[in-house]
């Protein structure tokens, strides 16, 4: 076999491992996006309701009084406030919250968690946002570490970093002041 060919196969499987690696991260990355499309699908179908709209109101169930002020569920939610103004109209349109206006001042209102909208969020099983914040809070903090290191490489990467995105939800996430 002449040496050129044996460099050029040399070379071929030195860089079939890395392709193998970038593939597996990719399809990892897939079935990720995926499972939360599926997720998404599934709880807009039987119940109704966006993920948003369902961390709209776990954040004001968990909320002292069962009420927020919109800019604090924008700021919880990591949206902006239009898009947050058309979740809260979207849900105070099927009865689930509804605006409570302060009296003497109709700039500012609060929003609040009408019982169907407590209802459904007992219907609504366990997100995988729950079902993963359980399973990290499992891990030591050097892995947990590590992972948002790589997280952010990703994000980084894809160069993705000004895309808005929702939290996950955690049962300790917030307390209102």
């Amino acid at each position: 076999m002449c040496n050129s060919l044996k460099i050029v196969l040399l070379l071929n499987f030195s860089i079939f491992p890395v392709m193998m690696d970038t593939t597996d991260i990719l399809i990892q990355i897939r079935k990720i996006v995926r499972s939360i499309n599926l997720e998404s699908k599934k709880i807009e179908k039987e119940y109704g309701v966006s993920i948003p709209q369902v961390l709209c109101l776990h954040y004001l169930r968990d909320s002292e009084n069962f009420q927020a002020r919109q800019g604090e569920i924008r700021k919880f939610l990591n949206l902006n406030a239009s898009t947050t103004s058309g979740i809260v109209n979207r849900l105070e349109a099927k009865g689930f919250v509804a605006r409570l206006p302060k009296s003497g001042d109709k700039r500012t209102t609060t929003i609040a968690l009408t019982s169907q909208g407590d209802k459904l969020m007992e219907k609504i099983p366990s997100l995988l946002h729950e079902k993963l914040t359980g399973k990290l809070g499992k891990l030591d903090s050097k892995t947990i570490q590590n992972l948002q290191e790589s997280l952010e490489l990703l994000v980084s990467l894809l160069e993705i970093n000004d895309i808005e995105a929702f939290p996950l939800i955690t049962s300790d996430n917030h307390k209102t002041e």
